[in-house]
């Protein structure tokens, strides 16, 4: 059996966060001072429009893909029915992001 890269949290909300930096960045948009784990995403006070949720995602995918060596979709068909939207904040998207790294792991 393969040795897997052990999934750490922290790492994965610092890849979001920072994947979020450069989305905001290369839009010309403002960084809010108090970005974090409670940032929101999509919704009334979402830091980010439609274009720039995509490239984040898309963003994700890719930095997980090169740190742990597997490949992950985030916006799958679960993701979009689930009742609560794991794309709200960036609390949410890092935890379902590790959910789907450990399925992936899984397989």
């Amino acid at each position: 059996m393969a040795q897997h890269k052990s999934i750490d949290r922290g790492a994965v909300a610092t890849m979001v966060l920072n994947g979020l930096r450069d989305v905001l960045t290369s839009s010309g948009m403002e960084i809010p001072p108090d970005l974090g784990e409670a940032t929101s995403l999509v919704g009334r006070q979402a830091v980010l429009d439609s274009i720039g949720m995509v490239t984040l995602v898309v963003d994700l995918e890719q930095r997980v893909e090169s740190e742990y060596g597997a490949v992950i979709a985030l916006a799958n068909d679960r993701a979009m029915s689930m009742r609560n939207s794991p794309f709200r904040t960036v609390e949410t998207l890092t935890d379902y992001a590790c959910s789907l790294l450990a399925e992936a792991r899984d397989l």
